[in-house]
């Protein structure tokens, strides 16, 4: 998607300090923003990466706009703007009709050794690898790659363009991918949903238990890194990263953008917060 600053204002209500023909074609963190990205800075604790960041443009608070020497979009409330922004970048998956699907289905069946159930939805740019088993009533949207032998039981959902690695296991009930819960208010107190526009990245050889929901990143990607098992009924937010060969009872819940290491043992029933 391609949007020139200037409408960028208008979306989001904002004064514009800069090129108001420059053209923006995605949103990214300060640390990893690129020419011609948009990003965001709610207080003063993102100087550092202010100052250094490669972004065209970055949507700031009046406190601010001293210390960025890029394009500024100045609002009242930061993070209020990025989030009625992120549903301009949001992609939608396909609605595919059911002979798309299943020509999407039978291209797939041609692969060595892989198997697909009934009632299976499968849409475009799928890759799957040799040997992958992807049970009854599942659904794999747009983007979705698949590594070899893994195996997705009945009635599991991998969301657009999520990454599976080689060798995994994802048990029924299981979603990947789902939107996470952000949320900015409004001047009236109500609650504007961030758009995530991140992904799921599972690594090889990781086990998914029954149920459990795993949020795609608000802007980076979730992170589950080779090796992982996690049990049944388990809720991993967004932008959570998990070192490889960690473990994770039943019933366990971890907020956003918390970082857990490798090997550790995690639990029934434990909460872990954001941000740790």
């Amino acid at each position: 998607m391609n949007i020139s600053l200037g409408k960028i204002a208008e979306i989001i209500d904002a004064s514009l300090d800069g090129d108001s023909s420059k053209i923006i074609n995605g949103v990214n963190t300060l640390e990893e923003a690129l020419n011609n990205q948009i990003s965001y800075a709610t207080s003063r604790k993102y100087l550092e990466p202010l100052r250094k960041t490669n972004a065209s443009a970055v949507i700031i608070e009046e406190n601010l706009r001293e210390y960025c020497s890029k394009n500024a979009l100045i609002v009242d409330n930061a993070y209020l703007a990025f989030a009625k922004l992120t549903h301009h970048f949001k992609k939608q998956q396909s609605q595919l009709s059911s002979q798309e699907v299943q020509l999407n289905i039978d291209k797939a069946q041609k692969i060595k050794g892989v198997l697909i159930g009934h009632t299976c939805f499968i849409g475009n740019d799928v890759v799957i690898g040799e040997n992958a088993i992807i049970e009854s009533n599942s659904v794999i949207e747009d983007g979705v790659h698949i590594g070899k032998n893994s195996h997705i039981s009945s009635n599991v959902v991998i969301h657009r363009n999520c990454l599976i690695g080689k060798n995994c296991i994802i048990s029924s009930g299981a979603i990947i991918g789902s939107e996470g819960f952000g949320n900015a208010r409004t001047k009236k107190k109500d609650w504007l949903p961030i758009a995530h526009l991140g992904n799921v990245q599972l690594g090889d050889n990781v086990s998914i238990g029954a149920n459990t929901t795993i949020d795609r990143g608000t802007i980076k990607n979730t992170e589950i890194h080779d090796g992982v098992k996690i049990d049944n009924l388990v809720h991993i937010a967004h932008n959570v990263v998990i070192g490889e060969n960690t473990a994770i009872a039943a019933k366990t819940g971890i907020a956003g953008t918390t970082t857990i290491g490798r090997r550790c043992m995690i639990g029934g029933m434990v909460g872990i917060v954001g941000h740790l």
